[in-house]
C-alpha cells in the first residue's frame, strides 16, 4: 500500500512469492501467464483516488456474522443463531514501522461450520446454514483494530487432486487508500494439521509466509462460556508483510 514518505518504502521480495505457474496446484496452470508481466510505473488518478470509507454507513450487525443473516436479530436466546463454534476474528491493520491504518475498510467471508459456501456453484454435500451468510465488513478505528464475531469454519474437499482438503480458514481483505491497493489474503487457525497437506499453502517456499497467514489462539480476549478469540493483524508493506494472495 502506498505511504505518504516514499524514502521508507521497503520493496518486497518477489522471491518470498510462489510462482505463478505451480503445477501441485492445478488451476495455476492454465491461468499463470505466458509472457512477461507489463509493469505500470506512473498509476493514474483513477487507480489512486478514492474510495472515501470515513463517511461509510454500516450496518449494525456488519461484523457480526452470528446475527447478519439471521432474519430477526431481535430473536431471544439461540433461535434463528447458526450452527459451530462461536469465535472471535480480530487484530490490527498496520504499516511495516506498526503504525495503524485507520478508517480502511475490512472485509471477510468464509464457509459455514460445514465447510460449504453459501454460493450457487459450491456443490459440496455439506448443508447450508438457513442462518448464515458467511460476509461481514467493518472499518478499522483510529489505531487500526478491527473486529467479527462469527463461527469457526469447517474444512472442505476440492479437486485438485484424489483427495484434496483445504484447511479452515477465512477469507480477508483490505482495502487501503484506493481499489488499486486492495489486499486479500486468508486467515489459517494456528494448529490444523491440513495447513502443511494443502496444495495451496504449499505453493510458498518460505513457512514464514504461511506464519503470516495463521490466526493465534487469544485466550485472553476469549469470553468464558461464549467464544474463543483468535488474533490476525494484517501488516500492509514492508519486510514483515502479511502474505497477500493478490500480491504475487
Amino acid at each position: 500500500m502506498p505511504h505518504n514518505d516514499d524514502t521508507r518504502f521497503v520493496p518486497r521480495d518477489r522471491n518470498w512469492h510462489p510462482p505463478a505457474h505451480a503445477p501441485g496446484y492445478k488451476t495455476s496452470v492454465a491461468r499463470s501467464p505466458r509472457q512477461a508481466l507489463v509493469s505500470l510505473v506512473a498509476p493514474t488518478r483513477s487507480e489512486l483516488a478514492g474510495p472515501d470509507f470515513t463517511r461509510l454507513r454500516l450496518g449494525p450487525h456488519d461484523n457480526d456474522l452470528l446475527l447478519n443473516f439471521r432474519e430477526d436479530p431481535a430473536l431471544a436466546g439461540t433461535a434463528g443463531l447458526p450452527i459451530g463454534e462461536r469465535i472471535l476474528l480480530f487484530g490490527r491493520v498496520v504499516d511495516q514501522f506498526g503504525k495503524p491504518v485507520p478508517q480502511t475498510l475490512v472485509e471477510m467471508w468464509q464457509a459455514n461450520a460445514g465447510g460449504r459456501y453459501r454460493h450457487k456453484k459450491d456443490r459440496y454435500l455439506a448443508p447450508l446454514d438457513p442462518n448464515f451468510g458467511g460476509v461481514g465488513r467493518c472499518l478499522s478505528d483510529a489505531d487500526g483494530w478491527y473486529r467479527f464475531r462469527t463461527i469457526k469454519p469447517g474444512p472442505y474437499p476440492w479437486p485438485n487432486d484424489v483427495n484434496s482438503w483445504r484447511p479452515a480458514h477465512i477469507h480477508v481483505s483490505v482495502m487501503g487508500p484506493s481499489i488499486s491497493t486492495r489486499l486479500i489474503t486468508q486467515m489459517y487457525f494456528e494448529g490444523d494439521p491440513l495447513i502443511p497437506l494443502c496444495p495451496i499453502v504449499n505453493t510458498l517456499r518460505d513457512p514464514e509466509a504461511v506464519a503470516t497467514m495463521t490466526g493465534r489462539l487469544d485466550m485472553a480476549r476469549s469470553r468464558s462460556m461464549d467464544c474463543l478469540a483468535y488474533r490476525f493483524d494484517l501488516v500492509v508493506r514492508g519486510a514483515v508483510q502479511t502474505y497477500f494472495e493478490n500480491q504475487g
